[in-house]
């Protein structure tokens, strides 16, 4: 482990038990302050996946970030002033820093500054589980460090109750570290490709079977829904980024088999640089013959959600194949009153109700995708076999592609191995 490796693991091992943080975000000339606060709720949500608690939100309307400290320097010392006051550890922003800004905001808050890929990442580091995450997830942190090292080692200095890095041995410190974060750089990219080769290796043994790549928004239920197809035990917490590790399992319906794969959550403003960084993971949905796009259809912004995972599956060159649109959690919305329903309903009841019609949404989905949707609710239960039945249908139809003349009655058998 290099120096500033241990450096930052003595940091998060003195860091208190409980974090207390404020929110930061600017409302843009196209967005309402109801988005605003939408996306907030997220950035909420993302500061409870790390253990810290929100205390407090502060939003400023804006057109462009001030170059410096982002905000206005009005709204930093009300900022500073309510850290001060109530002793708050962190200021977490709802979008990226420069290094500059990171470095100022620091110099004049005086507490532990997050931007929302630090943020992200932070959770990664924790969540991974398997060696190909842990290496991803480190890589991509370092090669994010890496230019903000100056406002690290302040940190850390101050953690020890040390002064200023500026001159002398804090420099050459610095530089000291930077050379051993490149070094460690070089080594996690190497070791990550020999992970890939490896995971390269394994596809190719997957050749002759179709593979099938659960996708969708972070928390949507996307761990639920593989534990009940494939009767395992993945882990499924209601919290962003659950699961960061892609697992694959071997299922077999109606004497059909096919690999099935649980992938990383996409979220909005994911960071490019940790898109990159998962390649090798992200090659599971690239070389799926089928997605299955979970939405959390309980969700007020769903739709959006839907365009995010859209826009990503674009990016990373997936945008092409072949999805079965599964909207979860149906028994945590309100369904469409029968008529007799209505007639007891008031006018201003039926205008104020948030109602969601079924039928109207799914006509919707199948006439843009030719795909009739499956609403379901994987974490009661409830159609879940009329999931399984449009799962296996539309498996079906990529193992005809490869076995042009497969049998319904074909009965399919593992070998010990496969087994």
């Amino acid at each position: 482990m290099s120096k500033y490796s241990r450096k930052i693991q003595k940091l998060h091992e003195t860091a208190p038990k409980e974090n207390t943080a404020v929110l930061v975000s600017i409302i843009r000339q196209y967005q309402t302050e109801q988005e605003t606060e939408e996306h907030l709720d997220e950035l909420a949500f993302l500061t409870e996946t790390l253990g810290a608690k929100t205390v407090y939100r502060f939003t400023q309307r804006m057109e462009k970030p001030d170059i410096k400290t982002f905000v206005g320097s009005g709204k930093l010392e009300e900022i500073l002033s309510y850290i001060t006051h109530f002793e708050v550890d962190m200021v977490i922003f709802d979008d990226d820093l420069s290094p500059s800004q990171m470095r100022n905001l620091e110099n004049e808050l005086k507490v532990k500054i997050y931007d929302r890929s630090l943020l992200i990442l932070d959770i990664f580091l924790n969540r991974a589980q398997t060696a190909q995450a842990k290496t991803q997830v480190e890589l991509a942190r370092f090669q994010y460090l890496l230019p903000r090292l100056t406002r690290m080692w302040t940190h850390l200095e101050r953690q020890r109750g040390g002064t200023t890095t500026r001159g002398g041995s804090g420099e050459k410190e610095i530089e000291t570290d930077k050379r051993d974060i490149r070094n460690r750089i070089t080594l996690l990219k190497e070791k990550l490709r020999e992970i890939e080769k490896q995971g390269e290796t394994q596809r190719k043994g997957r050749k002759g079977i179709v593979r099938v790549a659960v996708v969708g928004y972070t928390n949507v239920g996307k761990s639920t829904l593989m534990n009940l197809i494939t009767k395992t035990d993945i882990l499924a917490e209601n919290k962003l980024f659950a699961t960061v590790d892609s697992t694959v399992r071997k299922v077999v319906l109606e004497n059909v088999p096919f690999l099935l794969s649980d992938t990383v959550g996409f979220i909005r403003k994911l960071p490019t640089h940790l898109i990159e960084s998962f390649k090798s993971t992200l090659d599971e949905i690239r070389e799926a013959d089928l997605l299955v796009h979970v939405v959390d259809i309980s969700h007020p912004h769903f739709e959006d959600h839907i365009a995010v995972v859209t826009q990503t599956l674009n990016e990373i060159k997936a945008g092409d194949k072949p999805v079965l649109l599964v909207f979860n959690k149906i028994d945590l919305v309100e369904t469409m009153p029968s008529e007799e329903e209505s007639m007891q309903m008031t006018e201003l009841e039926l205008e104020e109700a948030n109602y969601l019609d079924f039928d109207s949404l799914s006509d919707a989905y199948e006439k843009k995708t030719g795909i009739k949707p499956v609403f379901m609710a994987a974490a009661s239960g409830l159609n879940v076999e009329g999931f399984r039945q449009a799962l296996i249908s539309e498996v079906k139809k990529q193992h005809r592609k490869i076995y042009p003349h497969y049998l319904e009655d074909e009965v399919v058998t593992w070998t010990e191995e496969e087994k």
